[in-house]
């Protein structure tokens, strides 16, 4: 069994209102399988899971809304896939690119920026073919 990080989708879709705006979330959740597949399965069935309005009660700005689960981003192997994660353990990791240092300062103080994920890992290739088997979906 290895040790997986998985990138689930979601976002925010307003039950009675027209959207301008779309806010997303991207949960990063661990999940120990036995291959690839199976792993981008459970990674799957947890985005649906947590999909929903929580029984009607969830708000968005006092709106009546609900989580729309949009897909797994990426899946990536642990660190150490074979051990269990702890204290100081990789768990993901994203790769990014800015037009400048201004950017990159930008990013990590939490202001607005441009960004743009440049995510083609050589050593996840089969976790690559894997995402591009998974029908697409249109958003709502």
């Amino acid at each position: 069994m290895k040790w997986y990080a998985a990138h689930i989708v979601l976002y925010v879709q307003l039950k009675n209102d027209r959207q301008r705006d779309f806010p997303v979330w991207e949960n990063i959740v661990l999940v120990r399988a036995r291959s690839d597949e199976d792993a981008w399965r459970q990674a799957e069935d947890r985005g649906r899971e947590v999909a929903g309005d929580d029984d009607g009660s969830f708000r968005w700005a006092g709106q009546p809304a609900t989580w729309v689960f949009a897909g797994v981003r990426k899946l990536t192997l642990c660190d150490d896939p074979t051990n269990r994660p702890g204290a100081g353990s990789e768990i993901t990791y994203s790769e990014m690119r800015f037009k400048s240092p201004d950017g990159v300062a930008d990013f990590v103080a939490g202001r607005p920026v441009n960004v743009r994920f440049a995510e083609t890992f050589e050593e996840d290739t089969q976790i690559q073919k894997l995402k591009q088997t998974v029908p697409k979906r249109k958003l709502a």
